[in-house]
């Protein structure tokens, strides 16, 4: 869409030229060819690494290329219960009052649910967002409406905000 977006389409297509480069420089021995080989594949990876980061406060999410999303309202509310829920198990079970460790508990699992619905609920918009943004910007840009392109070039960067930082929340789940 924009070159000074970060794209890891694009990083896979540069290791690929590294990785060809290098197997050139071995062929022919040319050490300046290896180097370069390898400075591109570091390359990559840093772009690649930046296609997918994204900062957070709060529900506000933004990434390098600027896009901006909010989460989806599921998910802020699912982690406000799991908080209470589970500050209420602890304190039912420091007091020992099973009833309120009982309801805490089921709270708890209530807002993983409903903070998960949320996660799919961004993550499916944003794959379908960013689909939607990239074909209108090919469709502006055959067109040459530049408005157009610049307004389906913002859709795709904001909806892959919503999609990477919904991945990014159910990583940390898997690994924690």
């Amino acid at each position: 869409m924009s070159d000074k977006n970060t794209s890891t389409a694009k990083s896979y297509l540069d290791s690929a030229v590294a990785q060809g480069q290098s197997v050139l420089g071995s062929l022919t021995g040319s050490t300046g060819d290896k180097n370069e080989a390898a400075a591109r594949k570091d390359q990559a990876a840093a772009e690649k690494d930046a296609s997918h980061s994204v900062g957070k406060l709060g529900p506000l999410n933004v990434s390098p290329s600027g896009g901006v999303s909010t989460d989806d309202p599921n998910r802020t509310e699912g982690s406000y219960n799991q908080t209470i829920g589970s500050a209420k198990e602890s304190l039912g079970g420091l007091v020992g009052a099973e009833s309120l460790k009982k309801d805490g508990a089921e709270q708890n699992a209530a807002g993983k649910g409903q903070e998960a619905q949320g996660q799919l609920s961004d993550l499916g918009s944003g794959v379908q967002d960013r689909v939607k943004g990239t074909l209108g910007g090919i469709g502006a840009s055959m067109t040459g409406d530049r408005e157009k392109e610049e307004e389906m070039r913002l859709k795709h960067d904001d909806a892959k905000t919503k999609q990477r930082s919904a991945e990014a929340d159910i990583q940390k789940q898997a690994d924690a």
